[in-house]
Formats: C-alpha cells, sequence, structure tokens
C-alpha cells in the first residue's frame, strides 16, 4: 500500500488527515478536483482554524 502526500501544493509530507474539498478550498488552493483531499498534520491544523465556524454550523444542523 503506498502512502498518500499532502495535497497542498509544495508540500510532500505524508498525509495524517483526509477531509472534503468543498471546505478545504476555503483555506487553500488546489489545482486538481477531487471530492476529498489529504492533508498532512500541519496544514490539517490549519485547515481546522480556518473552517472552524463552517463546521459549527453543520453540527448544529445534526439535531
Amino acid at each position: 500500500m503506498s502512502k498518500k502526500t499532502c495535497n497542498v501544493p509544495d508540500c510532500g509530507e505524508d498525509s495524517f488527515q483526509t477531509v472534503p474539498s468543498d471546505l478545504a478550498s476555503k483555506v487553500f488552493t488546489f489545482t486538481e478536483k477531487s471530492t476529498t483531499v489529504h492533508l498532512c498534520r500541519t496544514h490539517y491544523k490549519e485547515y481546522k482554524k480556518g473552517t472552524k465556524k463552517e463546521r459549527e454550523l453543520k453540527r448544529m444542523d445534526w439535531k
């Protein structure tokens, strides 16, 4: 099984988490289109900080 790498341009670190591309594209710019993107640990932290409000709103709709 091959290791996945971070999809953020100019980053070659190993993938830590896979996230939906529609939310990740609000924080990062990607060259290729897909439904999910792989992020390294550093970029995952940036993603969480950048999409905190959107994710909170999504959780409110769960009830």
